[in-house]
């Protein structure tokens, strides 16, 4: 394949394909068999044929499939771009068990352009022992030096990084929206510096199908990724959060989700609203109706339930003068009382859009997503990443964790990402974690909210699991090539599935060598 064409160039025919996922038993042609080879033939960015290999005349450009099977381009809906392209220069402390190992391990860590020592990855909910600012400040002495959670609601922080940012805090912690503010500030970098990240960053997700992502940077970017495209930066769609403190000067600028930036040529978009209004299970602080189990009084009495970050009269405030202005509302709720004030905000104030993560639902809210036409914007690895946590810290909770059979049994919309750099940025350990309920050798965690691979498949397209993406003429050209059918892929060779191309608007984007 890599022979006949390169990336960069357009396809009119891709031949011999074999068609994959939702929209293949709707193929036309049905005295063909689902495993035999098609030509699917584009044009002006879209599907505009499809016919039994070598039956049509093949004109133009042709990319040979060999085989591998079409599948729709895959979209992640949930990335923190510029964090993710960034954690190649940091320190990855994810497998560190203690306080102790995770200060160890930034002892010689080289210090960036910017004069700090960044770390990320920490898990400190599995510590044995709390934080310490002292043991951070001996191993770490006067460079400022930063361990940024895995979950990015928290961060630690020694004495001499502290004072750089103007905190104080007895354990070296800081969490929620000052923990925002400090990924705001480790992002902001010499241009040339975050543009090479995120150019290989770019790279990356073309090479695994992806060809759109939403990015929920804390600060809005879409005026960089509107500059990154005009460069030449051009592999995917970016639709561009913005936050309650860019809230205003979005609407002033006349821009309403779905609209493309100054600058673009129709690759970035204006995105969501993004309002934080609980915290994480890993920090300890999403809203939920029961106390977190593992914390405990010297009593020995349960304590501790999370908190709201932002009321629920505000809450409605904010979506309201959102929608009023053209633009959709992502939600992030976490625990159970956070996702239910966050439905009861779409419902008071007419807004469209998503919750983002729903980790923790109440049986009587799963209906509620259907019914209010909003989406569940889930991480499927982050339930088998968080399996431990939920069976240590939400034991005694009532409602459902993770529940993504449950959401789409009662007519949910799915739309799957990643959050990277919780995760990383792969759709298909995404799918995978949805089907299978597990990533490693335990049975499947909670098996009865495992999906089906279609759902799954479609969840990671640009319209979700209800609307996603199908093979047939008049949709997008925005497609993959992969070795395996993905409705029938085995754990291995769905968690790796190899890709083949990438096209986006029937343009290469990645061809594998």
């Amino acid at each position: 394949m890599a022979e006949r064409m390169n990336a960069g160039e357009a396809v009119d025919v891709i031949a011999n394909a074999r068609i994959g996922g939702e929209g293949r038993e709707l193929m036309p042609l049905a005295m063909v068999g689902e495993d035999e080879p098609y030509d699917v033939f584009l044009a002006g960015g879209r599907i505009v044929d499809i016919a039994p290999a070598g039956l049509a005349r093949r004109t133009g450009a042709v990319l040979d499939a060999a085989g591998a099977w079409l599948v729709p381009g895959l979209w992640d809906h949930h990335v923190h771009a510029v964090p993710w392209a960034l954690e190649s220069q940091r320190v990855s402390l994810g497998l560190t068990r203690s306080a102790a190992e995770a200060a160890a391990a930034m002892v010689g860590a080289p210090v960036l352009a910017d004069g700090r020592r960044v770390g990320s990855g920490i898990r400190d909910a599995f510590w044995p022992e709390p934080a310490d600012l002292e043991l951070l400040d001996r191993a770490t002495g006067e460079v400022p030096t930063y361990l940024i959670n895995a979950d990015l609601h928290s961060a630690w922080l020694n004495s001499a990084a502290l004072r750089r940012e103007g905190w104080r805090s007895d354990d070296g912690f800081v969490r929620e929206e000052d923990a925002f503010e400090l990924a705001r500030r480790l992002g902001d970098l010499d241009d040339a510096i975050v543009d090479a990240a995120v150019s290989d960053m770019v790279r990356r997700a073309a090479a695994r199908g992806v060809v759109g992502i939403v990015d929920m940077h804390m600060e809005f970017s879409g005026d960089d990724w509107a500059r990154r495209e005009a460069a030449g930066l051009d592999l995917l769609r970016v639709s561009t959060a913005a936050y309650t403190h860019r809230l205003e000067d979005i609407i002033a600028r006349g821009l309403a989700s779905g609209d493309v930036l100054p600058g673009s040529s129709g690759l970035v978009r204006m995105g969501p609203y993004k309002v934080i209004t609980d915290g994480s299970l890993g920090t300890r602080t999403a809203a939920c109706s029961h106390p977190y189990d593992a914390l405990h009084a010297a009593d020995g009495a349960p304590t501790g339930r999370g908190a709201l970050n932002v009321a629920p009269d505000e809450l409605v405030a904010h979506l309201t003068r959102a929608a009023g202005s053209g633009i959709a509302a992502a939600v992030h709720a976490i625990g159970d009382v956070a996702v239910a004030h966050a439905l009861d905000g779409f419902a008071a104030s007419g807004a469209t859009g998503s919750v983002e993560h729903a980790q923790l639902v109440r049986s009587a809210d799963l209906a509620r997503f259907a019914r209010l036409g909003v989406t569940a914007s889930v991480q499927p690895t982050h339930a088998v990443e968080d399996r431990d946590l939920v069976d240590e810290l939400w034991a005694s909770q009532t409602a459902t964790p993770y529940a993504w059979r449950a959401l789409s049994d009662a007519g949910a919309n799915l739309a799957f990402g990643s959050d990277a750099p919780v995760s990383a940025l792969d759709p298909w350990k995404q799918i995978a974690a949805a089907v299978l309920r597990r990533d490693d050798d335990r049975p499947a965690w909670r098996p009865e909210d495992a999906l089906d691979a279609a759902t799954a498949l479609a969840a990671s397209t640009r319209g979700g699991s209800s609307g996603g993406q199908r093979i047939l003429p008049g949709e997008s050209a925005d497609l993959a090539l992969v070795a395996h059918d993905p409705l029938a892929a085995g754990e291995r060779e769905l968690r790796g599935m190899p890709v083949a191309a990438t096209l986006l608007g029937g343009r290469l984007t990645h061809v594998a060598a």
